[in-house]
C-alpha cells in the first residue's frame, strides 16, 4: 500500500534538509520551479500542477506524482482534471505509467482529495 502523505512529506523534509547545506542551490531550483509558466501568466497555476501530474505518471516518480497532486487540489482541480492528466500520460507512457496512476496517484487522490475543502 502507497502512503502519499507519507510521501508528501519525504520529498518536502528532503528538500529541507538540502537546503540546509545547499541553500543557494535549493532557493534558485524553487524561485524558478514555482514561476515557470505562471510568472508570465501564460498558464494558470492548475494547468501548471496539472502538467506536473502528468509528467510524474509519465516518468514514474511517486514524488512528483504526490508533490503535484496535492498542489493540484489546492490549485482548485478537481478529482477528473487531474485523472484527465494522467489519462495524457498514460497514452504516451503505456504500461509502467498505468502501473505508477493504479498504485501511487490513486493513493495520492484519495490521500488529499478533502484537504482544501
Amino acid at each position: 500500500m502507497v502512503n502519499a502523505r507519507e510521501i508528501l512529506n519525504d520529498f518536502v523534509n528532503g528538500v529541507g534538509k538540502l537546503s540546509e547545506t545547499n541553500g543557494d542551490f535549493i532557493e534558485k531550483f524553487v524561485a524558478v520551479d514555482s514561476s515557470a509558466g505562471t510568472a508570465s501568466g501564460a498558464i494558470s497555476d492548475k494547468t501548471k500542477e496539472l502538467i506536473g501530474v502528468a509528467l510524474g505518471v509519465y516518468n514514474r516518480c511517486q514524488y512528483c506524482i504526490c508533490v503535484h497532486t496535492h498542489g493540484a487540489y489546492q490549485a482548485g482541480c478537481t478529482r477528473e482534471e487531474i485523472l484527465g492528466a494522467a489519462e495524457v500520460a498514460i497514452a504516451f507512457g503505456g504500461g509502467p505509467s498505468v502501473a505508477y496512476s493504479a498504485a501511487v496517484l490513486n493513493a495520492a487522490l484519495d490521500e488529499f482529495e478533502h484537504d482544501f475543502d
